[in-house]
């Protein structure tokens, strides 16, 4: 498996994570739900402002968000004839994250990394708008948290 993770931060966000941890994250994520090949992903970092206004234009709700997930549109038609298969992008709020981290009493790296995780979980047609879907990847979530090394992300001091 060959996975390049591009991280794009644009307004310069300060942030504790690095492209090495979120290649990490995403590639045990994928071996977890036995995903193979050779693939990209791009994870976007945003301010609040950005995260408002593309969670308005996409799911419709007026507020900022901490991750969206967007797959990646190219036909299949031309899947066989690129060289990696591009997954799609995650669009991550660091203000948010670290926020939350704090509220939830967990660090934030580790937040950091549930979010990746679920974001690429998303980009591999996972969801969680059912109560089994949901049981269903937050299982996945745990599982893949607990071979990186984290603790499970449901469990709010």
């Amino acid at each position: 498996m060959n996975v390049t993770v591009d991280l794009i931060n644009d307004n310069k966000i300060q942030t504790t994570i690095d492209s090495n941890a979120i290649k990490n994250w995403v590639v045990t994520a994928l071996k977890t739900i036995k995903v193979d090949g050779d693939m990209s992903i791009c994870i976007k970092l945003v301010n609040t402002k950005e995260a408002a206004e593309l969670n308005l234009k996409y799911r419709k709700k007026d507020t900022a968000t901490n991750v969206l997930s967007f797959s990646s549109l190219i036909p299949n038609s031309l899947e066989s004839v690129l060289p990696t298969h591009h997954l799609g992008d995650v669009v991550l709020c660091p203000e948010i994250v670290k926020c939350e981290a704090e509220k939830q009493c967990k660090s934030e790296v580790a937040h950091y990394a549930h979010l990746i995780i679920h974001g690429t979980l998303h980009l591999n047609g996972f969801r969680h708008k059912t109560e089994n879907d949901a049981k269903n990847m937050e299982e996945k979530e745990i599982k893949i948290m607990e071979k990186l090394g984290f603790p499970n992300p449901y469990l709010v001091v």
